[in-house]
């Protein structure tokens, strides 16, 4: 099944309406295959992350685990920290009426900081949250692709794609920042500091993309058994299960997909880049476990 994922803009009532709806029959059809009165005391399955860190990947699958309990995929759109068309920061209080939304067995994504009523409900009960990581250098020419060439509705999309005339300077203010752009653009760095606090939650898996990528079973492993840790009724066997999960992994079915690969960076980055990067966001890597210290 492919995966339908929304993008991250404002979108009118009446859709929300009919995503609500199609949830109710998802749900009851879910109901009906695993002979279930509800879903009541079903975990909440939840995919975060910084964007362009795997999150499609990660979704793709959790949305799997239809196939082996009762899961529903939501059909909800992302909930995300930033309405991509105008780049307004949201309020906690908006964050968290959307994940109220979310009922038992759901499965669900977003883009959340790490504050404190957020991070509240994404770390208890009744919701089952992983956090997906990937090299901040692969992010950023990811980043720029995208902005520039695969979503028209982005904030900065004309930025980059007008103001910027080379791939070389939209990589440069991807790590560096734009002040002069409109809306501003913070540097790398500062768009990713409000996710760490992600790191040093008990409760919350987090995960490598490069992993799923090369160690795939034992990060489905890991995601597997961190559901059934906070009470995943799973209907198959575990390493069934397993098999299932991988299956449901298809990249190149991504809205968003270009390559996905790992360590593209190495190419894309020149000289100038690396100091950059080193500049402006030193000790990123180390912190997040993807180089040791400020020598490559």
């Amino acid at each position: 099944m492919r995966s339908k994922i929304s993008r991250p803009l404002r979108q009118p009532s009446w859709m929300l309406t009919a995503r609500l709806l199609r949830r109710f029959f998802r749900r009851l059809r879910q109901q009906a295959r695993y002979a279930r009165l509800s879903l009541q005391g079903t975990p909440i399955l939840f995919a975060n992350s910084f964007p362009k860190s795997g999150t499609h990947l990660l979704t793709q699958v959790l949305q799997a685990f239809q196939k082996i309990g009762p899961a529903v995929d939501s059909g909800l759109p992302a909930v995300v920290m930033y309405e991509g068309d105008v780049g307004r920061l949201r309020s906690d209080e908006e964050i968290i009426t959307e994940l109220k939304r979310f009922l038992p067995g759901d499965i669900g994504y977003g883009h959340i900081h790490h504050t404190s009523s957020p991070a509240k409900i994404l770390s208890s009960p009744p919701f089952v949250t992983y956090f997906i990581l990937r090299d901040p250098r692969d992010v950023a020419v990811s980043h720029v692709y995208y902005v520039t060439q695969m979503e028209p509705r982005h904030a900065h999309h004309h930025y980059f794609a007008n103001e910027l005339s080379t791939f070389e300077e939209r990589l440069a203010a991807t790590i560096s920042g734009a002040s002069h752009a409109n809306p501003p653009l913070p540097g790398l760095a500062d768009r990713l500091a409000p996710y760490l606090g992600w790191l040093d939650e008990p409760n919350v898996l987090t995960l490598r993309y490069e992993d799923l990528l090369l160690d795939r079973k034992s990060a489905l492993r890991q995601i597997l058994e961190h559901a059934l840790r906070w009470g995943f009724p799973l209907s198959k066997s575990l390493e069934d299960a397993i098999h299932i999960l991988e299956s449901s992994i298809r990249p190149q079915h991504s809205p968003t997909f270009r390559k996905g690969e790992v360590g593209g960076w190495r190419r894309a980055f020149t000289p100038s880049h690396k100091l950059l990067f080193k500049e402006h966001c030193r000790g990123i890597l180390e912190v997040l476990g993807y180089e040791r210290d400020e020598t490559w």
